[in-house]
């Protein structure tokens, strides 16, 4: 009986800790977690990546986004912009996009003809074991992630506060950078991402 009441008040301590642990929205990572380092991911650009590669960038933005969803294409025009602003060559700020969606349009070949076309400035990775953004807690395209130095999450969610870029108002991802460049906490840590349900693929397959 007393052995039964201990393990059910471990198990209940275990099970709050993990809650305790789990982000606001995101129910796999929280802030100050240790960023999930990925490697030998195939980009656009025909080389494969690492999170490592990025070693002296003093911040990287990750977003989760695909070819399929209509709202993840329609921010590609607001992060082409941002990685213009602020990850160019000489920069000490990374920008890297993952697609880890199984569908042909979301393929390696469609993503190289994407990646053409709009000429897209920054790294454009490929996961079809969509295991990388299993291991961030993604759940939508697009969903954004800022890294520090110590590669540590300091913000998670959505790139900015409207889905229509005309009523925007706050830049979630650049508020954060101009935080953690000061050497302060990023103010809105967490915020819900906006856009289409990743296609996790079932049982697997």
């Amino acid at each position: 009986m007393i052995c039964t009441l201990i393990l059910r008040t471990l198990a209940f301590a275990l099970l709050a800790t993990a809650t305790l642990m789990a982000g606001e929205f995101n129910k796999k990572r929280s802030i100050g977690d240790a960023a999930p380092a990925w490697k030998d991911l195939e980009g656009t650009d025909g080389k494969l990546h690492a999170l490592a590669d990025l070693k002296d960038k003093d911040a990287v933005v990750v977003v989760f986004t695909c070819n399929s969803c209509l709202i993840a294409v329609d921010y590609e025009d607001r992060i082409i912009a941002f990685a213009k602003k602020h990850a160019g060559p000489d920069s000490k700020i990374a920008v890297v996009a993952i697609n880890v969606n199984t569908i042909k349009v979301d393929q390696l070949p469609k993503m190289k003809e994407r990646a053409e076309k709009k000429k897209l400035p920054y790294t454009y990775l490929y996961d079809p074991s969509q295991e990388i953004a299993k291991a961030y807690g993604a759940t939508y395209t697009p969903e954004f992630f800022v890294l520090n130095k110590e590669r540590k999450i300091v913000y998670m969610g959505a790139f900015d506060d409207r889905t229509n870029a005309e009523e925007a108002k706050v830049n979630h991802i650049e508020a954060a950078l101009i935080a953690i460049t000061a050497g302060k906490a990023v103010e809105k840590a967490e915020t819900i991402a906006r856009g289409c349900q990743i296609r996790f693929n079932r049982d697997g397959k």
